[in-house]
């Protein structure tokens, strides 16, 4: 579990440097902004490309220095990283009121860490580090849940009993990349997928999906498209926010040459690959959070102006 005691700040604009009333936000570690432009890098065209639905998704504010979370390793452009939606109602709750927050983080080998040069440096002990250094004053604890070799299907059956035992606020669940290389059938991969998040919203915990990873070995592998396109789908009819990790990994793999996120099986990630997934995934939270801010300034501001007088 990480603890800091709050740390008084120098003035800054309040809407750069608050995130929620009776928290505040730093961090110490180099950033780089995500409102990069992304250049171009051919990509192999899906020819099983699913239909594109309706989201609610935001456009990447411009974040303020002190929420760019990517070292300049593992920066990526904001389009190749998350999409924004309204949400994390609990954890804005939580973070506002009681200052503690509890976060699930569930999934298969990515999640566990395997690869890794200790479990201290797999993504949730990695995540928990950033957290902790962005909400001063928070008592922040994420507990690691990730079985290797699991499917969806396979750890949305022990998802609630693990929901029962750990009561979090939020699930982070990295999900698709076994089904890919499993060839699970999409529907098989849909429903359990689906039908646990509206059961994780039922007990009103936050639930943000983090995707498949990317590895040139799979980068023509027709199932591993099938099954990122329907997350992406996924995502956005449920007003989800997802994590685009192999969007994100492959940025990097073909600007960023000379660093290696792979462990020495060339699929598992290494403790490089770890310390850019945390980010990416911090990053994506607090980004979202910042727009929820950023919508109920909006939102407070036309109240006022409906509400003066004549």
């Amino acid at each position: 579990m990480a603890q800091t005691s709050m740390k008084s700040i120098a003035s800054l604009a309040a809407f750069a440097v608050t995130l929620f009333s009776g928290f505040a936000l730093a961090q110490d570690a180099g950033g780089v902004s995500p409102n990069v432009s992304s250049p171009s890098i051919a990509s192999p065209v899906d020819p099983t490309a699913l239909p594109e639905v309706e989201s609610t998704a935001h456009d990447w504010p411009k974040m303020p220095p002190e929420l760019s979370l990517m070292s300049s390793q593992c920066a990526v452009p904001s389009a190749d990283l998350a999409t924004l939606v309204p949400g994390l109602g609990r954890t804005v709750e939580k973070l506002g009121t009681t200052k503690k927050l509890r976060i699930l983080a569930i999934g298969s080998s990515s999640t566990w860490g395997v690869g890794a040069s200790s479990l201290k440096r797999n993504y949730p002990s990695r995540l928990e580090a950033i957290l902790s250094n962005v909400w001063k004053g928070v008592e922040l604890e994420i507990i690691n849940r990730g079985v290797g070799g699991e499917v969806a299907a396979q750890t949305a059956a022990r998802l609630l009993d693990e929901i029962d035992l750990a009561q979090p606020d939020m699930i982070l669940w990295q999900v698709g990349t076994n089904d890919a290389l499993n060839n699970v059938p999409l529907e098989s991969f849909e429903k359990p997928v689906r039908s646990t998040i509206a059961e994780v919203r039922q007990r009103n915990i936050d639930i943000v999906l983090v995707g498949l990873q990317y590895t040139p070995k799979y980068a023509r592998h027709e199932h591993y498209f099938k099954i990122r396109n329907l997350m992406e789908i996924i995502a956005a009819s449920e007003s989800l926010l997802y994590v685009r990790r192999y969007r994100a990994m492959e940025f990097i793999a073909n600007t960023k040459a000379n660093l290696s996120m792979m462990s020495s099986d060339n699929f598992h990630l290494n403790d490089l690959g770890y310390q850019c997934m945390a980010e990416h995934v911090a990053q994506a939270v607090v980004a979202n959070l910042f727009v929820r801010r950023s919508d109920k300034s909006k939102a407070l501001a036309g109240a006022s102006v409906v509400a003066r007088p004549n």
